[in-house]
């Protein structure tokens, strides 16, 4: 019997990528794929890129370079590019970089076993010309869950995705989901952390003037609860015990369901799942922000008071330039509505400094917002053009050298203020979540309710005798003694037993959904530019690990 065919998938980007790859790395495990950390121990390096932001590009072009560097050298015979830099460059990103043996897009994924046997036989896959996947999907968005559309992340079978023909689902190898029931997505872990991410949906239907990802990624769509619900009861069969709920929007989710509160709903439900210890809701949208979200976000246990709010300004004229809405005064009074019903909830935003017309005087407005609204974890931008952005035929450009002192400078002020804000959790108690023990050193560490995976911190646990043995996955109470920066020095206090399954204080989400499937009517609604002549750019030193998931950099365009 011939040995099976190996594949290593390596993740640049953020969350909802890392959801992605799990997808594809589910469909090749179960298609006989043997699935490997390191892509010189792979006959294919997969580089699920990104395509965001120019720095964002340069690295996956870096990786893929790398990937590149290991055939001829080992095992490696092909190295492949997906993701949302292949997906919105297509056949122009493998014209630039004829390294990569094969561009797959979005609509390849289904049949992604097929597209890597293809390319390790030698043939070609005809990369994709890119195109607006907005206009894929119906503009009315009660009539969106009908469309046959591939979305990456949300468990399709081939053919509700428009492949060749669906995955066989009843005989997976181990690990492979699903195993809670017949709609959960076929997905494999890549890693054994406590930790993982859920989409809720793809896709966003905000026009911001900065931001290409709608584009590439399409109209907003929801996956439906009872999805959802599934996967995270098998994540955490596998083992999970926080959940994070990403999608360019989630504020929006349930629209084109019919039910716009339907995560007002969702999330008791998911907090209910036996296993899970944590549920955690980012990107969220200040303008649509609404008092009942406020109160489940707040007020339902095991879902963390957690707010990812995308902010990006302050200044009114710049905001209304970027096609968002608020200002200082707005955002600090729904800073001061969630502190009142949770003062040690945890809020994170990302600002853009040096948007085209920004004044000093804007910039001062910014400063104000952010010397008041006691962030605990700040990401800080440099405006750069983006293709096919309204922002990018704007007048009044800055200079470079004017957007990247204003980077330095906000981005010092960031640093100051979130180091304040940790210190103000000095003899707070805490509750961490055990994700890491130092073999050699002993040192445990892990996040508090108020730190989401690998952008806001971490906490570090102090030594406190032989009374218990920390292990990944235990859910520690601590006291804050220290601080360094953002991260947190605690002493544990007690280890914090499983709380089971939670008994759901309001109706079952998956008894919401529209019978029969139908839906109901009504629904409710930092570099150069990237541009064709930069697709083989590199930021200068080709030092991104080809040996699995990269990180995370979640950006500022939602």
């Amino acid at each position: 019997m011939p040995e099976p065919r190996t594949v290593a998938l390596v993740t640049l980007g953020c969350a909802r990528n890392e959801v992605d790859s799990e997808e594809l790395a589910g469909r090749l495990a179960a298609d006989g794929w043997r699935l490997v950390d390191d892509a010189a121990d792979a006959d294919v390096a997969v580089v699920n890129t990104c395509g965001f932001v120019d720095a964002a590009k340069k690295d996956s072009v870096d990786a893929l370079l790398e990937a590149n560097d290991l055939k001829g050298q080992g095992r490696t015979q092909a190295v492949v590019a997906v993701g949302c830099m292949a997906e919105r460059y297509g056949k122009e990103l493998a014209e630039a970089l004829p390294e990569a043996d094969g561009v797959l897009g979005f609509d390849d994924y289904a049949d992604i076993s097929d597209r890597l046997r293809t390319i390790l036989a030698g043939g070609v896959h005809a990369p994709h010309t890119p195109r607006d996947r907005r206009k894929l999907l119906p503009i009315s968005p009660a009539e969106r869950q009908t469309a046959q559309v591939a979305l990456p992340g949300h468990g399709q079978d081939a053919a509700a995705a428009g492949g060749a023909g669906a995955a066989d689902l009843t005989d997976l190898p181990a690990g492979v989901a699903p195993a809670s029931g017949p709609r959960a997505p076929l997905r494999r872990r890549l890693d054994s952390g406590p930790v993982a991410s859920v989409k809720l949906a793809s896709g966003c239907d905000r026009r911001c003037s900065f931001c290409a990802i709608p584009s590439f990624r399409g109209s907003f769509i929801s996956r439906r609860p009872s999805d959802v619900l599934g996967e995270t009861r098998w994540l955490a069969e596998q083992g999970v015990k926080e959940v994070m709920l990403v999608s360019e929007n989630n504020t929006s989710y349930g629209k084109d369901l019919g039910d716009i509160r339907l995560l007002e709903t969702l999330l008791p439900e998911l907090a209910a799942v036996d296993g899970i210890e944590r549920i955690r809701v980012s990107y969220l949208q200040p303008a649509e922000m609404r008092p009942g979200l406020i109160d489940v976000l707040t007020g339902t246990p095991g879902v963390v008071p957690y707010f990812d709010l995308s902010f990006q300004h302050s200044a009114p004229a710049v905001l209304r330039a970027m096609r968002r809405f608020g200002d200082t005064d707005r955002f600090l009074e729904l800073l001061d509505t969630i502190r009142a019903k949770a003062p040690e909830a945890g809020v994170r935003s990302n600002f853009i400094v040096g948007f085209p017309g920004e004044t000093e005087s804007d910039l001062a407005e910014l400063e104000r917002f952010l010397g008041s609204a006691r962030l605990d974890a700040i990401g800080v931008f440099g405006y750069s053009d983006e293709d096919g952005t309204e922002a990018a035929t704007y007048d009044h450009k800055l200079d470079e050298d004017v957007v990247a002192a204003r980077l330095a400078r906000v981005s010092r002020l960031a640093e100051e203020l979130t180091a304040q804000r940790a210190e103000e959790r000095l003899g707070a108690t805490v509750r961490v979540l055990v994700e890491a023990v130092d073999e050699e050193t002993g040192e445990v560490t892990g996040r508090a309710d108020h730190q989401a995976p690998e952008t806001d911190g971490q906490v570090v646990l102090t030594p406190v005798g032989s009374w218990w043995e920390p292990a990944p996955g235990m859910l520690v109470t601590a006291k804050v003694t220290g601080t360094e920066g953002v991260d947190l020095i605690a002493e544990p206090l007690g280890v914090q037993e499983p709380v089971g399954a939670r008994e759901p204080e309001r109706e079952p989400a998956g008894a919401r959904e529209p019978a029969g499937g139908q839906d109901p009517a009504g629904a409710r609604d930092s570099g150069d530019s990237g541009d064709s002549g930069d697709l083989r750019g590199s930021s200068g030193g080709r030092d991104t690990a080809v040996t699995g998931n990269t990180g995370r950099g979640d950006g500022v365009g939602r």
